[in-house]
């Protein structure tokens, strides 16, 4: 508590130690399997919790160009980066080509077409991974599943046959890899082992035509424990299932971009209470976090557990609420608090992901700097 007195709130306030803890675990699980890492930027991109990361020797999964940019300023070898996303402008392609990344995943004929002109005209050849949609339903939020025929995501299967036939006519494109992503806080094992069956059947799809890729690239998505956040992910098991049941055939590497599951528990949002509010049906503890430094409730109805960092008196039931001029700028209704003063602290937990990553200036309010614990 007491490093946390004399801060300005609301604050991201990250673990360090529990965040190298992570990494001990997730990095011996994977390597044990031979796979590669590449760590999904859009989870949290502050500069100390990349250079943590970093250290551990994973690459970058990048989603824009201002990432890579991060990914390359921050030390992260252009070798072991990886770019995706539905909709690559031409200066984000051309940076990628200058860099000479380790690939670019594409999810669209004509987006293959137009990096195969830029390369030829860069004078270079472009290495590429198909992300293929491959029609899995996630379990997770609506929000965040990218791997269903509705989604914007990937190249549809159907189209995998004219576009593979396509692709020796274009000279300055090297089909190296196979990449997938079917959506994020995925806690469902059966989900990862209907997408390993999933891909088995376009490799062999790809192997009847006699195409060969170097790599294979199963996505992220793993979940973690929102309701208990000092839980850490099961990499084990979740590398163990892949080594079982994905048909890895020889010469091929196996990547992963994992991104939540790496982040999430090291981070928590420090908030102030302002007032306890009184309403017919409930009582509201108004904080001076809002959706501006944490969105995922606003947006997905997301859960995080809350922790009252000074009070000790018996149980009282919030909506704790935001200082935003929205009605959404709630974090959730009935939470469980040892009864709330004016200036207690709260620490919203699991923050580490999505929460400073999706941060806002809406309402001109000012993010204050990060704190860390090692």
């Amino acid at each position: 508590m007491q490093q946390f007195a004399t801060r300005c709130t609301p604050f991201y306030y990250y673990d360090i130690g529990v965040l190298t803890g992570t990494l001990e675990k997730l990095t011996r699980s994977a390597r044990g399997h031979g796979f590669i890492l590449h760590y999904a930027l859009k989870a949290n991109a502050n500069n100390f919790v990349l250079s943590t990361i970093r250290e551990y020797g994973l690459g970058a999964d990048c989603v824009s160009g201002n990432e890579i940019k991060l990914a390359l300023n921050m030390g992260f070898p252009p070798d072991t980066i990886v770019f995706a996303g539905v909709g690559k402008t031409d200066k984000e392609i051309a940076l990628s080509l200058s860099n000479e990344i380790f690939c670019i995943n594409c999810e669209s004929v004509q987006e293959i077409m137009v990096i195969d002109q830029m390369a030829s005209g860069m004078g270079k050849i472009a290495r590429i991974a198909l992300r293929i949609n491959p029609g899995i339903d996630a379990m997770t939020h609506p929000g965040i599943t990218t791997g269903q025929p509705e989604n914007k995501f990937g190249i549809h299967i159907n189209d995998l046959a004219e576009l593979l036939s396509m692709v020796p006519a274009m000279k300055n494109i090297e089909l190296t890899g196979l990449h997938t992503h079917i959506g994020s806080q995925i806690t469902r094992f059966d989900v990862f082992r209907a997408l390993c069956n999933r891909i088995n059947e376009i490799q062999e799809f790809l192997y009847q035509r006699n195409i060969r890729v170097n790599h294979v690239n199963p996505g992220g998505g793993l979940g973690i424990d929102y309701f208990h956040p000092e839980k850490t992910p099961p990499f084990k098991d979740y590398f163990d299932l892949f080594s079982r049941y994905l048909k890895v055939y020889p010469g091929q590497t196996v990547h992963f971009e994992p991104g939540r599951s790496v982040v999430g528990q090291c981070g928590s949002l420090i908030t102030k209470v302002l007032f306890i509010k009184k309403a017919p049906d409930r009582q509201f503890a108004i904080v001076d976090a809002g959706f501006t430094e944490l969105l995922r409730p606003a947006l997905y109805h997301a859960y995080h557990k809350f922790e009252n960092l000074v009070s000790r008196r018996p149980v009282e039931f919030y909506e704790v609420a935001g200082p935003i001029c929205e009605t959404t700028d709630s974090f959730g209704q009935d939470i469980a608090l040892p009864a709330c003063t004016r200036g207690d602290l709260l620490a919203i937990r699991s923050a580490g992901a999505y929460g400073e990553a999706m941060a806002s200036h809406y309402n001109q309010r000012e993010l204050n700097p990060a704190a860390f614990s090692t």
